[in-house]
């Protein structure tokens, strides 16, 4: 869907003056805090705390449910820097090598004529298509349960890539599906309980999953909305959409902020992983690109950046 009325939002900032910023924020948001309407789970983080956490609308209008930092958000998007921190995390552990084929871990896939490696993929310059274009063409549902064989099907049936891997940067979902896959298949053990085992559970993230069981209860969470008629709201709670890697993610507000904290600490793994997830690609002409591993590298009025968007159902 193309409207997002429920979402979570967490910022780091330099400077939050107490009450007239807050204020500011509120305002932002004035339109959905109130009963009836979905809205937002907004954190902002200063030197590793919350200087400001609030919850603005209803994380359940069937239930008058108020958001809060608890509610457990699909985080779209958001995602693929945790299956990229997985990626690293197997490498460190020798399971497999960032520079590695893919067709090494699936080799049902085509060979292209030139090896694709789970770097490129990383930086999305490996040239595959989307694995969700060709769902929308088909005619059928994105949203709708698809089995992970099936994807990957699709994926191997597109016997040509978009350019020669490196060439181009080319924002793929496919990437990061498959990149999930490889993790799974090298460490012979679900994505889902890697990625818990290894980021999730020694950050204390104990609200937050990869998603990968459509019959699995997850205790606070919200469904997505989006705009009806006459300023009504359609609900679409998604919970038959369990693919992983390039989405799938589940958590909280409370949570990021222990994730955010780790871009200071460091305590994931061998140390090598902050360095590989903020190292932008590089194409075969030798420049540099904006993605690095699962974030994006910018700047705002002189600072650097680092972020990534999420986005998907409301």
């Amino acid at each position: 869907m193309r409207f997002v009325a429920v979402l979570a939002c967490l910022l780091r900032i330099s400077v939050f003056a107490a009450e007239t910023d807050q204020q500011r924020v509120d305002q932002i948001f004035a339109a959905y805090d109130k009963p009836g309407s979905p809205g937002c789970a907004l954190g902002v983080i200063r030197d590793g705390a919350f200087v400001y956490r609030k919850g603005y609308g209803q994380a359940s209008l069937e239930l008058g449910v108020p958001l809060s930092s608890e509610s457990v958000f699909y985080m779209g998007s958001v995602s693929k820097q945790f299956t990229a921190a997985s990626v690293v995390l197997a490498a460190e552990q020798g399971f497999l090598s960032l520079d590695d084929n893919i067709r090494k871990y699936i080799p049902e896939l085509p060979d292209y004529g030139h090896p694709v490696t789970l770097r490129q993929m990383l930086h999305h310059t490996s040239g595959f298509r989307d694995v969700l274009s060709p769902l929308y063409l088909s005619g059928r549902d994105a949203a709708d349960l698809h089995p992970k064989n099936e994807l990957i099907d699709l994926v191997a049936r597109q016997k040509a890539l978009n350019f020669n891997p490196g060439d181009e940067f080319q924002y793929s979902n496919a990437n990061y599906f498959l990149l999930a896959e490889v993790v799974s298949r090298a460490t012979k053990k679900p994505f889902s309980e890697f990625a818990a085992e290894n980021i999730f559970q020694p950050l204390g993230m104990v609200h937050t999953r990869f998603y990968d069981d459509h019959t699995l209860v997850v205790p606070g969470r919200i469904p997505a909305y989006a705009p009806g008629k006459s300023g009504s709201f359609l609900v679409n709670w998604s919970t038959n959409y369990d693919k992983v890697g390039d989405g799938g993610l589940m958590s909280t507000i409370d949570d990021l902020l222990l994730w955010d904290r780790n871009f200071y600490e460091n305590r994931l793994g061998k140390g090598t992983l902050l360095k590989e997830m903020q190292t932008r690609g590089v194409l075969n002409s030798g420049k540099q690109i904006g993605y690095a591993l699962g974030l994006e590298l910018d700047n705002y009025r002189g600072l650097p950046i680092v972020e990534h968007t999420g986005g998907l159902f409301g």
